[in-house]
C-alpha cells in the first residue's frame, strides 16, 4: 500500500472497522437520514445505470441493484474492493481518484448518474469531477453527499485539512485526515469542474437542529462555465 496518499492511507488501515460499523449499522446519523438520502436521491433520478464513486463495502450498490439498477462501483482501498465483491456486488474495481482523473483505467461510460457518497474527502476534486463528465450519459446527473459544512466547521469555517479521531466509535481506528470545505467553495468547485447545481439538499433528523449532510445535484454544463474562482 503506497504511503505517499495519506487519505487512502487511512482507508486501508480502517477498512475493516469501517466495513464492521456500516454493516452493524453503528453509524446513527447513517442509519437514520444519510443512508436513505443518497438512496432517494439516486432513484429520483431514475436511472439505469449508476457509478458508486468510492463505493466503500458496497452498501449503496447492493441497495440499488435490489431495486433493478445496473450498479458499477470504484474504490481505491482493496480490502473495501473485495469486501463489495464478496457481497454480491462483482462490478467493482480498483482504482485511485488519481488514476480516475487522468484516464488511466476504464471503469465503462455512459452512467445515468455518478454518486460520490461522503467520499470525496481529499483537496483537490476538481480534476477527478471533470473526469466524471466524461463518464455521464448526456443527460446524466452527478450526485454528492457529504459532511454539512455549517454542522462540520466546529468553530473554523475555512477550508483547510481536519482530522477525524472516530472518537466515539466501536473498533480499532486510525486518525484519518479530510479536507473541510465552506458551502461557497463546494459550489465553486462544481462550476469549475463543468457543473451547474440542479438542487441542494438538506437532510436532517426531525429531533437534530443541524442537518445531517449536504446534498448536491449537479448535471454537465453545456458549455461549460469559464471564470469561476474556486475558493481552496
Amino acid at each position: 500500500m503506497p504511503t505517499d496518499n495519506p487519505l487512502l492511507h487511512s482507508w486501508h488501515l480502517n477498512a475493516q472497522a469501517w466495513i464492521d460499523a456500516v454493516r452493524s449499522g453503528a453509524i446513527a446519523s447513517r442509519r437514520q437520514v444519510t443512508d436513505q438520502a443518497i438512496l432517494l436521491a439516486v432513484l429520483g433520478l431514475q436511472p439505469q445505470r449508476v457509478l458508486d464513486l468510492g463505493c466503500g463495502e458496497g452498501w449503496l450498490l447492493r441497495a440499488l441493484a435490489e431495486r433493478g439498477v445496473a450498479a458499477v462501483g470504484v474504490d481505491g482501498d482493496a480490502k473495501l474492493v473485495a469486501a463489495a465483491q464478496a457481497a454480491g456486488s462483482p462490478a467493482v474495481h480498483q482504482a485511485s481518484y488519481e488514476q480516475l482523473a487522468e484516464g488511466r483505467v476504464n471503469i465503462g461510460r455512459g452512467f445515468d448518474a455518478v454518486c460520490a457518497n461522503f467520499a470525496l474527502l481529499q483537496q483537490d476534486i476538481i480534476p477527478l469531477l471533470q473526469a466524471m463528465q466524461g463518464l455521464l450519459a448526456p443527460d446524466g446527473s452527478l450526485v454528492i453527499q457529504t459532511l454539512h459544512p455549517w454542522a462540520a466547521a466546529a468553530g473554523d469555517y475555512q477550508d483547510g485539512w481536519r482530522e477525524e479521531s472516530f472518537a466515539g466509535f466501536a473498533g480499532d481506528w486510525q486518525p484519518m485526515p479530510w479536507y473541510f470545505r465552506t458551502l461557497g467553495s463546494w459550489l465553486n468547485a462544481l462550476t469549475l469542474a463543468g457543473f451547474t447545481l440542479a438542487e441542494l439538499r438538506e437532510p436532517q433528523h426531525p429531533q437534530s437542529p443541524l442537518p445531517q449532510s449536504l446534498l448536491l445535484l449537479a448535471r454537465p454544463c453545456s458549455p461549460p462555465v469559464p471564470g469561476a474562482i474556486v475558493g481552496s
